[in-house]
């Protein structure tokens, strides 16, 4: 019998939802909070046409017609060190490069867990390169939130951020599985408060989506701040000390 021809991928058309991929992926997330491979699986899963619609946003937006028509490629300026280096102390470039050497992560890092589970990331087409910006740019809202990456709590409260930034339905699912978890392991809620104010800060702030990254690298961090609108995680910092504590590492 003969084999059915196996379709091109194509990026225009919205990915199904596929919840029992998602619920598998997040128990093993869960499970282990360094398994970055399960976070795409419930991206892929669950975001259905978000790169879509905040493509389409960025479009819209002031100066967005220019980011998507010159599709500069962050990855490549994130890992470019000697760009990293010239930028000022007190900058965003500064705090993204003192995150870079703090945490030992880097742009390309994450470009190759995408990959592995996205092999069509590098298909000619505008929602692909959305979807490489948006991957791209998580690190620096790490940066800019003033959310930890080397910690459970951090990267909790930046996806529930990051799903009043996108609506993407993998965020949410992923923050809401680790705040439910919290309450089992700590038997309190300063975890999950964090979680749910992570939440109200993404949809107080503006949409950074829309920013130009390069230009933001140059900027004042505390600026920066101020004009996006981003608060001061004041239940994180709450929440990060009563984990440390308990002796608490990881959810």
């Amino acid at each position: 019998m003969a084999t059915a021809p196996i379709e091109p991928f194509n990026p225009g058309v919205p990915l199904k939802r596929e919840w029992g991929t998602a619920l598998s992926a997040l128990r093993k997330l869960l499970a282990d909070g360094n398994d970055t491979h399960q976070v795409f699986r419930i991206m892929r899963a669950l975001n259905g046409d978000v790169t879509q619609r905040n493509y389409r946003r960025l479009l819209a937006a002031p100066g967005g017609g220019r980011l998507a028509y010159q599709r500069v490629e962050l990855a490549e300026r994130l890992t470019d060190r000697a760009w990293i280096d010239s930028f000022a102390e007190g900058t965003v470039g500064a705090a993204y490069r003192t995150f870079l050497d703090s945490t030992g992560y880097s742009a390309d890092g994450l470009a190759e867990i995408s990959m592995a589970e996205f092999g069509a990331a590098q298909v000619e087409h505008p929602y692909t390169w959305m979807a490489r910006r948006e991957r791209d740019i998580h690190d620096i809202w790490h940066v800019l939130t003033g959310y930890k990456a080397s910690e459970h709590l951090g990267e909790a409260c930046l996806v529930a951020f990051s799903y009043a930034q996108t609506g993407g339905l993998g965020w949410a699912f992923i923050a809401a599985g680790a705040a439910l978890k919290s309450l089992r392991i700590t038997g309190e809620t300063a975890f999950f408060k964090a979680v749910v104010e992570g939440y109200r800060h993404g949809k107080r702030a503006q949409w950074l989506h829309g920013e130009d990254y390069e230009a933001l690298m140059a900027e004042p961090i505390e600026a920066a701040r101020r004009r996006l609108g981003i608060a001061d995680p004041v239940k994180y910092r709450i929440a990060q000390a009563k984990l440390n504590a308990a002796g608490i590492q990881g959810i």
